[in-house]
């Protein structure tokens, strides 16, 4: 983003935002999980302590009720752990968790919630699981004037939850094409 260009509402500002960051990163999202990250975005805008959430704990709560409160519940676990991802990609390594375990709790959240939301709304919540690391990168490139993670960090990221932006970097930094870890090089 070269310059700040205001938009007429709260909501086009986002719009806006998520937008240039898809460009950036050069993703293209449909309309639906544009929509989804925008409101997203506008909902935990000026939520004290989002960071100081045991996200585990609140997954593990989510399962244990019932009824329409735990597809509400899970959508928040699935919400958090993506902000978690694209908006404050230290905060795994500062928890001393690997890249991939906030992946795996948001994309298994959505999953979730996918079986617990009516017909109409699982195809959603299906979909945000599966292109949740694609939304996590187009929420990474909404931070273009931050630094980002070190190689060895986006290495990482990369390996365990496939992200094409950090392999971009990767392959940027290194004038290198990073090769895949092999079966006997996973420790999980």
């Amino acid at each position: 983003m070269n310059g700040l260009v205001l938009q007429p509402s709260a909501a086009a500002q986002w719009h806006a935002l998520v937008g240039e960051a898809a460009r950036r990163c050069r993703r293209t999202l449909d309309e639906d999980l544009e929509s989804y990250l925008v409101f997203l975005l506008m909902r935990f805008a000026g939520e004290a302590g989002l960071t100081a959430r045991v996200m585990a704990l609140d997954y593990l709560r989510a399962l244990d009720t019932h009824g329409s409160q735990r597809g509400a519940r899970l959508r928040d676990v699935g919400d958090r752990c993506l902000l978690f991802c694209g908006l404050f990609p230290g905060l795994g390594a500062r928890r001393r968790v690997s890249p991939g375990y906030f992946v795996g709790l948001g994309r298994s959240a959505y999953r979730e919630a996918a079986a617990a939301r009516a017909r109409s709304q699982r195809r959603l919540f299906e979909r945000l699981s599966a292109a949740f690391v694609v939304l996590t990168d187009v929420l990474q490139a909404t931070r273009a004037a931050a630094p980002d993670e070190d190689l060895l960090g986006a290495a990482e990221r990369w390996w365990e939850t496939g992200s094409r932006r950090a392999f971009e970097r990767l392959a940027a930094a290194t004038g290198a094409l990073p090769a895949p870890p092999g079966p006997a090089d996973r420790t999980h």
